[in-house]
C-alpha cells in the first residue's frame, strides 16, 4: 500500500493539505515555487521535505485545476 504523502487535518493547519509528518503546507510550497525557488532550495531549506512530497504538491495542484 502505498503511504499518503499529503494529508489534511482539522487539528493542523487549520485543515490546509500538508506534508505527511510535518506542518508544511501545499500552499507554502507553490508559492515558493511560483516565486522562482527550485527544488533543490526548498529541498535545503525544509530538510523533512523530500522530491515526491514537492511532486505530490504539484499534482495535487494540478488536479485541482478546472
Amino acid at each position: 500500500m502505498e503511504e499518503k504523502l499529503i494529508v489534511s487535518d482539522p487539528a493542523v493547519m487549520m485543515g490546509k493539505p500538508v506534508i505527511a509528518g510535518t506542518r508544511i503546507t501545499v500552499e507554502l510550497i507553490l508559492e515558493k515555487l511560483a516565486a522562482g525557488e527550485t527544488m533543490e532550495q526548498i529541498l535545503e531549506a525544509h530538510p523533512r521535505l523530500t522530491g515526491e512530497a514537492i511532486q505530490a504538491a504539484l499534482r495535487l495542484s494540478a488536479s485541482a485545476r478546472p
